[in-house]
């Protein structure tokens, strides 16, 4: 008996095209059992399904334990961009490179800013070792302690220090010892500031030598009895002192630069080697020595010579006050050696108090202070004395404020 025709795999015989699955599900090929339904019917029972094992994952904690996928590092993958799948996180940007350089310059800023700080602070201290102290508390009665600050300034002609080069340009001569050309009251309290000239042919009552001229007080007993005198005179308490010698001075105006002087005349004095045209103009240190201290060029004399020390010692301090003066470290220094160089003070008198003095002089130009001469009688400078006690009284009692234009005059004359 000829074998029915087989269709193609997976087809039964007799169903026509209908495809056989039972060979899908692990039933017998042979056809045994075939007459069964594809529904399961009796007779058929094919392999159940099984189960392929579970295969351990490098990483997984056991056996039968799901596979895990790793988790993401934090802040994103390698792979990010727009292609990243949804809840990736996005990296952050990296930080810029540090700028290493930009440190190193600002910490040599901050150096040189501190060596410049202790430049301006060491040079004043080295030049106030230099200066030399002396004695100018006479004792005995002295007038009351009093409110503001008064200042005894005073031009020495000591000529200790100067060649002999030195002596003859600066017109000096070889005179011997220590006199005064110059003397003034400065006092700085709640008012403007006031200075005021002494004509050193002041005739005053000098303690033990009578009546004399002021500057014999300096010549005679120093700093302690031209105090003395001038305390005894004004009723006003002298609190510091400050002096001036003639290489000091000349030395001073040179580290500034020069200064401006404005003399209304033309002046030539061979003794004082001054020879200048009139009207504004640049003068060095030698120039402005001859011109504060010449008196033989005008007919006013000594009280004419006041007018041009106080108009030198106003010019000094506009220079020395100048931002310029700190800023160029050469003429800082060089100022601060020239101020050492012939300057003397009290011994009570403290660097803050020869600061605040400095910083006073540069405030007495007319505009920022007063300047006066001694209230005056006469041209041979005889006291003006009801004048001149109203000044005293206002400057002892802190007054500067009030005192009228009659009584502060460029030359001390009324009217």
């Amino acid at each position: 008996m000829a074998e029915p025709p087989k269709g193609p795999r997976g087809t039964s015989p007799g169903r026509g095209d209908e495809p056989d699955y039972q060979w899908l599900y692990g039933s017998d090929r042979t056809g045994a059992g075939s007459s069964a339904s594809a529904g399961g019917g009796a007779g058929h029972d094919p392999e159940p399904t099984r189960m392929l094992p579970t295969m351990n994952r490098p990483g997984s904690r056991s056996s039968g334990a799901p596979y895990e996928a790793p988790a993401a590092p934090r802040g994103g993958g390698s792979g990010g961009g727009k292609g990243q799948g949804r809840g990736t996180a996005t990296a952050p940007p990296p930080r810029p490179p540090s700028k290493p350089r930009r440190r190193f310059r600002f910490g040599w800023v901050k150096t040189l800013v501190l060596v410049w700080l202790v430049f301006l602070v060491a040079v004043p201290l080295w030049a106030w070792s230099q200066v030399d102290k002396v004695g100018t508390d006479p004792g005995g009665d002295r007038p009351a302690e009093q409110d503001g600050t008064t200042y005894l300034l005073v031009g020495s002609d000591s000529r200790e220090g100067l060649s002999r080069q030195e002596q003859l340009e600066f017109g000096t001569g070889k005179g011997e010892g220590r006199r005064t050309d110059t003397i003034m009251l400065l006092h700085t309290g709640s008012g403007p500031n006031l200075l005021m000239s002494i004509p050193r042919d002041s005739l005053l009552e000098v303690p033990g030598y009578g009546v004399t001229k002021v500057n014999a007080a300096f010549a005679y007993g120093g700093p302690k009895l031209l105090v003395e005198t001038l305390e005894l005179a004004t009723g006003i308490r002298i609190d510091d002192y400050v002096e001036i010698g003639f290489g000091g001075f000349v030395n001073v105006i040179d580290a500034v630069g020069g200064i401006e002087i404005c003399p209304k005349t033309a002046m030539k004095d061979p003794q004082a080697n001054l020879d200048v045209e009139k009207g504004c103009q640049e003068a060095d240190g030698t120039t402005a020595l001859g011109y504060a201290r010449s008196r033989k060029t005008s007919n006013l004399g000594d009280i004419d010579r006041a007018r041009h020390q106080r108009e030198v010692v106003s010019a000094v301090g506009h220079e020395a006050a100048s931002p310029w003066s700190v800023v160029n470290p050469v003429r800082y220094f060089r100022l601060a050696d020239a101020g050492s160089d012939s300057l003397r003070v009290g011994k009570d008198t403290s660097l803050l108090s020869t600061m605040r003095f400095a910083w006073a002089m540069t405030r007495v130009d007319g505009e920022s202070g007063l300047t006066c001469g001694v209230p005056i009688a006469d041209l041979a400078v005889n006291w003006d004395q009801e004048r001149a006690d109203r000044l005293f009284r206002l400057i002892s009692e802190d007054r500067t404020a009030d005192v009228p234009k009659s009584l502060c005059r460029p030359s001390g004359l009324a009217g």
